[in-house]
C-alpha cells in the first residue's frame, strides 16, 4: 500500500505525484510541511528525520529525496526505468543536474517572487537568480535540440524532475528569453493528460 506525504505546493512533491500519474500509480497523498505541519512530530521524523518533504511508505519500506521517489517508483513499475547501465545513467545524471545545479539556481528568484511580500522582495536576489537560470535554461535548450527527451527518444524518469522545474520557473512573472526546442518539448509534457493537477497549478 503506498501513501505520499506532502504538500502539492512544494516542487519536490510535484515531482513524485507527476511521476505517479505518468506510470497510472494511485498514489494516496495526505498534506503536510509548511502550515499543514505533521514533518516535525516525532512519528514523521521517525520516518524521515530530516523532517522534509516528500515522504513515501510502500508497506513496511519509506523512502525519501523526491528523485529517489521518482526512480524508486519508475523501478517499482518497470516503466520509464532504463535497463541499459549506460542508458540509465545518462537518465541519472540530468536528475542529478536539476537537484544540485538548476534548482539551487533558480529557488532564490521563485521564494522573491512568490513566498515573500512585495514590500519585502529583493531585486537584487531575483536578478542574480535570473543570471544564474536562464544559462542553464538555455543548455537545456541546446540538448533538447538534439534529442527529444532529456535521456534518449522517449520520455524517461529524467523528463519529470525537469518539467517541474520548468513548471516553476516559467510561472514566474518575469520575462524569459525564447527556447524554442525547450519550448517544444514543455508543450509535449502540457499536451498529457498525466500532467493535470501537476503543471498546471498556480505557485504557491
Amino acid at each position: 500500500m503506498l501513501q505520499l506525504w506532502g504538500r502539492l505546493s512544494s516542487i519536490n512533491v510535484r515531482k513524485v505525484v507527476l511521476c505517479a500519474q505518468v506510470l497510472d500509480i494511485e498514489l494516496p497523498r495526505s498534506d503536510a510541511g509548511l502550515a499543514y505541519g505533521v514533518v516535525d512530530t516525532p512519528g514523521y521524523r521517525a520516518l524521515n528525520p530530516n523532517g522534509l518533504v516528500p515522504l513515501l511508505q510502500d508497506g513496511d519500506f519509506t523512502l525519501w529525496e523526491s528523485n529517489a521517489i521518482v526512480r524508486y517508483l519508475c523501478a517499482r513499475a518497470n516503466k520509464l526505468y532504463p535497463s541499459d547501465l549506460q542508458q540509465r545513467f545518462n537518465a541519472e545524471r540530468w536528475m542529478d543536474w536539476q537537484q544540485t545545479t538548476l534548482n539551487p539556481a533558480g529557488s532564490p528568484g521563485f521564494k522573491q517572487w512568490i513566498r515573500v511580500a512585495p514590500d519585502q522582495r529583493n531585486a537584487s536576489v531575483i536578478a542574480q537568480s535570473v543570471a544564474a537560470t536562464e544559462p542553464l535554461f538555455a543548455l537545456l535548450d541546446e540538448h533538447l535540440s538534439r534529442h527529444a527527451f532529456m535521456a534518449g527518444d522517449a520520455l524517461g524518469m529524467a523528463d519529470i524532475p525537469i518539467a517541474c522545474e520548468v513548471h516553476r520557473w516559467w510561472g514566474l512573472p518575469q520575462p524569459r528569453p525564447a527556447w524554442p526546442h525547450l519550448e517544444r518539448w514543455y508543450a509535449g509534457w502540457l499536451a498529457l493528460p498525466a500532467s493535470r493537477g501537476v503543471l498546471d497549478l498556480p505557485l504557491s
